[in-house]
């Protein structure tokens, strides 16, 4: 006679679906059979439960199968700023066999992202990748990484911590100016006495202060962010549909290091623009000689930009090309000056054709095509600096004025490394122009922004823009005609 168990249980009949074989990869923990605990019919599953309510392996492993149903996701767009968010969204759950809400849309750079809960909702997404096509029938990739829980959901205000916020904000507003002044806000006497941390760093608390701007004061004109330590702008990324009358916005002393984390509101039309007190304006005397430096470089004789070199500085220009380039002739005026080190083998020519001290340079630089370089197309990368030095590149496209190849439009890199001058002039050491043909579509969009000149119809300057003008126009050691 077999020995029966001595501890008790009880056979428990519910009715249930029977459950879908997974595939072990998706299971993460190997789940071992228990003869006699568990068995499924046709129509219906049957459970042992057990009273010493000890949990057993089977158990931990639907816990933790549950835990991975309900995990977050971050759902990547690349590129996806250059779609609308409500076509990209509607496009998305159109294609999606799983009904998803997007939670934290936001772009990053050139990246949309937004996340989802629920392993079934990522991998519906995942199945869509290069399934949507945008207006010029380019497939749109999607991207689906695990993710923690995203800020917003971890950081949710309660409805009394949102009207309590909401309470403070209004105290702010001043109804007559349709102005809001949020200056350090985190540290609000209201706000802290009810122990509500809202760092406007954070995409999400930014997210709350517009919504509640949107609902309840949509004519806002004048928004002030002044001293909230804030180093980017993610959370103004959709100012313009919360704020659209924003006209003058005060960003000053924050810590907002890139003139680029300005793109995020860039679609609003504002009038005034405060930036004093962060560290990009503490840069902004390096794109002023930049411009200067352009300047000089098309208009007349180069020889005057000697005084922005160093009297040891060095130049050195290459080229950059397609040797399937039917274009790949007009470029040889370049090439006769072309120092690429991987090709050119001969010491002697690399040493002859790297120029050495500021008359040397000016010298060559005038032999080059006279160009006119299209401002609108510029862009700056630093690379390092510090209190003395400063490593950057410039981007950008001009076309050549005169000459054999007139109205050929190039693209060029530039390298800079500069330092101070003993009269605290910028002074640059090292320059390394690097210099190709433009693609079809630079041509296409070269010198398209660039503004047409209207002498006649410009107003006459206040007191407050002279003053400006004149402060460049020392700095720079510009014309003050040239300034303005």
């Amino acid at each position: 006679m077999p020995t029966q168990s001595t501890t008790p249980k009880h056979e428990v009949k519910t009715a249930c679906p029977r459950r879908a074989q997974r595939p072990s990869t998706s299971v993460p923990y190997a789940m071992e059979p228990e003869r006699g605990r568990r068995k499924y019919g046709e129509d219906q599953m049957f459970l042992t439960v057990w009273d010493d309510n000890k949990p057993k392996k089977n158990e931990v492993c639907l816990d933790a199968e549950n835990r991975t149903r309900r995990s977050w996701f971050k759902v990547t767009i690349p590129n996806g700023k250059k779609y609308d968010k409500t076509w990209l969204i509607n496009s998305m759950q159109d294609q999606c066999r799983v009904p998803f809400i997007p939670v934290d849309f936001h772009y990053d750079k050139q990246q949309a992202r937004f996340f989802v809960q629920h392993a079934s909702t990522a991998y519906a997404l995942k199945d869509i990748s290069h399934k949507i096509s945008d207006e010029t029938s380019q497939k749109i990739p999607i991207f689906v990484n695990r993710s923690v829980v995203p800020y917003s959901v971890q950081n949710k205000f309660t409805s009394e911590q949102m009207e309590q916020i909401k309470v403070t904000l209004m105290k702010r507003y001043d109804a007559s100016q349709k102005a809001l002044d949020l200056e350090k806000f985190r540290f609000d006497q209201e706000l802290m006495n009810n122990d509500i941390d809202i760092m406007l760093n954070r995409r999400s608390c930014m997210v709350v202060i517009l919504q509640i701007i949107q609902s309840n004061i949509p004519e806002l004109s004048a928004l002030n962010l002044c001293d909230n330590k804030l180093y980017q702008l993610d959370g103004l990324s959709n100012v313009i549909e919360k704020a659209p009358q924003v006209k003058i916005l005060n960003l000053s002393k924050n810590k907002l290091k890139s003139v680029w984390e300005l793109e995020k509101v860039k679609e609003l039309n504002l009038e005034e623009l405060w930036l004093e007190g962060n560290p990009l304006m503490a840069r902004s005397y390096y794109y002023q000689h930049e411009w200067t430096y352009y300047m000089f470089y098309d208009n007349g004789d180069r020889l005057h930009l000697i005084n922005a070199y160093h009297d040891e500085a060095c130049f050195s220009l290459a080229v950059t090309f397609n040797f399937n380039d039917p274009n790949l002739s007009n470029l040889e005026e370049y090439f006769k000056y072309n120092r690429d080190i991987k090709k050119l083998k001969d010491s002697n020519m690399r040493m002859r054709l790297l120029k050495h001290n500021k008359h040397n340079i000016v010298a060559s630089l005038n032999l080059l095509p006279k160009t006119q370089h299209d401002l609108c197309s510029f862009w700056m990368d630093l690379c390092y600096h510090t209190d003395m030095m400063l490593c950057f590149s410039v981007n950008g496209l001009f076309k050549e004025v005169e000459g054999k190849f007139q109205g050929c439009i190039r693209a060029f890199t530039r390298i800079f490394i500069t330092t101070h001058h003993s009269n605290s002039r910028i002074c640059i050491m090292n320059d390394e122009l690097i210099v190709r043909n433009a693609s079809p579509k630079e041509i296409q969009n070269a010198f398209n922004s660039l503004p047409t000149a209207n002498v006649s119809s410009k107003s006459p300057l206040s007191e407050q823009q002279q003053e400006m003008v004149k402060s460049f126009s020392m700095q720079s050691k510009m014309k003050p005609n040239w300034s303005q």
